[in-house]
């Protein structure tokens, strides 16, 4: 676990931190130096190169080998895109749904997870969504919904409404043994803790860099299992998906071997030098590290909402980094808590709270001092 000094010190990297109690990172990671300075050296690279793309291509590969294992994947498993949509919707477009049309999934999943499914029907698709109990999909109602008619288990690591985490090895070893795939969500997750999407046992994995990655909008990952790639042919290609990039041949589809047949266009090359620098940023740092402060401040707010008589949607024993709290009225919630300098977000009916490696007790404090003031606007446990 890092040091109080190790973690004042990491703070003075991220600017918002001096005026802000920042616990937005559910939505967006705050903004670190390292990041700024990958914007200059994309500014650079335009303007003093001879040949940008030669050296931007450079880049982006660099890019693929570091997120490939942050993840304990290989390179040709990992697809760069543009958002965690452009990486789902090429799968559900290979996929068929003769055979096998079921889709199943938790009622917790983020829209887009849900949407793209849902347009799958147009293709044969049946889409089976699971009720929650207490604010979680019980291990068990995945056991009863699988079967040989399933295709997909799209699953979230982490749920954006709850704050709850999926038992991902226990459903994928239901899916698989019924003969399904399993679509993991690590959009909540990824940059939280070690991730290993071999031990998990996904078939494909999704993720994007704003939140606890610590990068900007526009850029997200697909992992796809070596084993599959090549049995997958998706219909929504572009040149950048093909063997050979700059071949240039219009008359000639030949979808290259790897994970960047999945991909949708030019990569945006901007986002990418600003998340190289964040990514370097948590290696640094350790994921192990990131995970123990995580856990330590979730438990200490879990505990102190609970003081404060605050019902919560995220289970108590949760290690974070999400923390969902119910709320009658969380736009007035939201702005009380907003009129005190604490940056939070709100979904549905709950108020969230999200914490990172560079908060603090301290902010854990602060930020139930500001709960108390705007109490009434939140439902008691």
């Amino acid at each position: 676990m890092l040091t109080d000094a190790q973690i004042a010190e990491l703070r003075t990297h991220f600017p918002i931190l001096r005026d802000k109690t920042y616990l937005y990172n559910c939505s967006q990671g705050a903004l670190s130096d390292a990041v700024e300075e990958g914007m200059r050296a994309f500014a650079t690279s335009w303007r003093t190169s001879s040949a940008p793309w030669d050296d931007w291509m450079g880049v982006y590969e660099s890019l693929r080998a570091q997120f490939a294992r942050l993840i304990n994947a290989s390179p040709d498993e990992v697809a760069i895109l543009a958002s965690a949509s452009a990486g789902i919707n090429p799968i559900a477009n290979a996929l068929q749904f003769d055979e096998r049309p079921g889709v199943v999934m938790g009622e917790y999943e983020f829209p887009t997870m849900g949407h793209i499914w849902l347009a799958q029907q147009a293709r044969g698709a049946r889409v089976q969504f699971l009720d929650g109990v207490g604010y979680a999909i019980p291990t068990e109602r995945y056991e009863q919904a699988i079967g040989r008619s399933t295709r997909i288990v799209p699953l979230t690591h982490v749920s954006f409404v709850t704050g709850h985490r999926s038992d991902v090895p226990a459903i994928a070893r239901i899916a698989h043994a019924n003969g399904a795939l399993v679509f993991l969500d690590g959009y909540q997750d990824c940059g939280t803790r070690p991730i290993d999407v071999k031990a998990l046992d996904a078939d494909f994995y999704v993720t994007g860099t704003l939140k606890y990655l610590l990068g900007p909008p526009g850029l997200a990952f697909l992992y796809v299992r070596r084993e599959l790639i090549e049995t997958l042919s998706p219909t929504m290609t572009s040149w950048f998906s093909q063997r050979e990039i700059f071949a240039f041949d219009p008359k000639h589809l030949d979808l290259a071997p790897t994970a960047r047949r999945f991909e949708n266009g030019a990569p945006v090359i901007p986002s990418i030098y600003l998340a190289r620098p964040a990514l370097d940023l948590l290696s640094t740092i350790g994921l192990e590290n990131v995970a123990a402060q995580i856990e330590r401040l979730t438990q200490a707010f879990l505990a102190g909402a609970a003081r404060l008589g605050i019902a919560a949607k995220t289970p108590a024993t949760s290690v974070g980094p999400l923390v969902v709290l119910r709320s009658h009225d969380p736009a007035a919630a939201l702005a009380g808590l907003t009129a005190r300098g604490i940056v939070v977000s709100t979904r549905r009916d709950g108020v969230r709270f999200a914490f990172h490696v560079y908060n603090t007790l301290a902010d854990v404090e602060t930020a139930l001092a500001a709960l108390a003031t705007v109490r009434d606007f939140m439902v008691r446990a």
